[in-house]
């Protein structure tokens, strides 16, 4: 599974990731920064599976029923890596059976 992390999360997530066996870029490397999210979702088609973000109000945003990809919406401060990282299982459980089209949100709370 391709995943592409929103440049509000820390770019050190992405060996979470794929240390969990994922290819996953940041928007940075994929030369997507400083995109609206209608932009980036677009050019994120077809090249990632999975755009994971920290914008809970994406959903309000955007009309994603149709996208070729999926949206996985994680609760946590977006520069703590270490409030991310036992939650690491959940939100991979939530990859197997996300599909295209769908905004999915992690089930925890943050800790700060």
């Amino acid at each position: 599974m391709k995943l592409l992390l929103d440049e509000f999360l820390h770019r050190k997530m992405k060996f979470l990731f794929s240390g969990s066996g994922q290819h996953c870029e940041t928007v940075g490397e994929a030369v997507f920064g400083a995109k609206e999210n209608g932009e980036l979702l677009s050019l994120a088609e077809g090249m990632f599976d999975v755009l994971i973000t920290v914008d809970k109000n994406l959903k309000h945003q955007q009309n994603i029923s149709n996208r070729r990809i999926a949206i996985l919406v994680i609760r946590a401060a977006p520069d703590d890596i270490d409030d991310i990282r036992p939650h690491l299982p959940e939100m991979l459980t939530g990859l197997r059976s996300i599909k295209p089209g769908q905004l999915s949100k992690s089930a925890w709370s943050p800790s700060c």
